[in-house]
């Protein structure tokens, strides 16, 4: 089940990068921008359930999808790359393993424990 769910995510991550490619900016762009949404894992400074909360709205792909959608609605360009990225962020944790965290710590994600078991 493992792989099956890597290989969707990987296809997930593809289509994230067919959908920037659509937009016509620099893939620099997209290299630039694409680890950004990492930046949630700062909300574990404050501790695990903050942290785990933090981190799960920038790796939530229903947020990245709200926020693709409204750059669509408002053609506002800067918003369509933003659920792009994080779209395709999202995926690439997802097929490596990451999944959305649970209060519990770091390393319990809805995917399983992530390290060693």
């Amino acid at each position: 089940m493992k792989i099956l769910i890597q290989l969707e995510e990987l296809t997930l991550l593809l289509l994230g990068s067919y959908a920037f490619q659509l937009t016509g900016l620099s893939w620099w762009w997209f290299a630039g921008l694409f680890f950004l949404p990492d930046i949630g894992m700062l909300g574990y400074l404050a501790g695990e359930k903050p942290g785990a909360w933090i981190y799960n709205i920038f790796h939530h792909r229903g947020i990245a999808l709200l926020v693709f959608g409204s750059g669509i609605l408002f053609e506002f360009q800067a918003f369509q790359v933003a659920g792009i990225i994080l779209f395709s962020h999202i995926a690439f944790d997802r097929t490596l393993g990451y999944g959305l965290k649970y209060e519990k710590g770091f390393k319990f994600t809805h995917l399983g424990k992530i390290g060693k078991n």
